[in-house]
């Protein structure tokens, strides 16, 4: 069966976004020639699910490409339809009802990029497998939190920790059945 992996950064107060969804925090920890395993984990992702603020914001820095290469399927949860684009749909149904059906599919893993309502939501139904949380060396004191309130108790198995130059410590952790 595949994973539903969480591969994401935040601020060491817990904040995913400074207020109006800015990010430009994680430049803290940009270096030439580190992706701080993001390459290694994508190799086994052939499906991503994103909220629609987080893929717009991708989209205007970065490119559509970055989610949508021609080699993975694309969700973006929003309540607003759209067309499909390539492999990009966009998803209007219940997260839930996606999740199930992605996960009784055969394929390589799932990976959720956000944002912080796509994350809680999975969080209430016990949906993520798998946390990979990247832990940047400031403190934003507000702004978007990646772990919202009025969610289920969750025990977390302890996989790994790695620590890089910059600073960045990242955090490997399973959901315990």
């Amino acid at each position: 069966m595949r994973k539903i992996s969480l591969f994401i950064a935040m601020s060491l107060d817990g904040y995913i976004a400074k207020p109006n969804d800015d990010l430009s925090f994680l430049k803290l920890v940009e270096k030439e020639g580190e992706d701080y395993g993001y390459a290694e984990f994508t190799a086994d992702v052939d499906t991503i699910i994103i909220g629609r603020k987080t893929y717009d914001y991708v989209l205007k820095e970065i490119g559509p490409s970055h989610y949508d290469n021609g080699q993975r399927d694309v969700y973006v949860i929003t309540r607003t339809e759209r067309p499909q684009i390539g492999r990009t749909t966009f998803y209007t149904g219940s997260l839930t009802e996606l999740i199930d059906r992605l996960k009784s599919e055969k394929g390589k893993n799932v990976y959720c990029d956000g944002g912080a309502e796509v994350i809680n939501e999975l969080l209430k139904n016990s949906l993520i497998d798998e946390f990979i949380i990247s832990i940047i060396p400031v403190l934003l004191g507000n702004g978007t939190k990646l772990f919202k309130d009025e969610r289920p108790e969750q025990i977390l198995e302890f996989i790994s920790a790695k620590t890089f130059e910059t600073g960045l410590a990242q955090l490997r952790y399973k959901r315990k059945i």
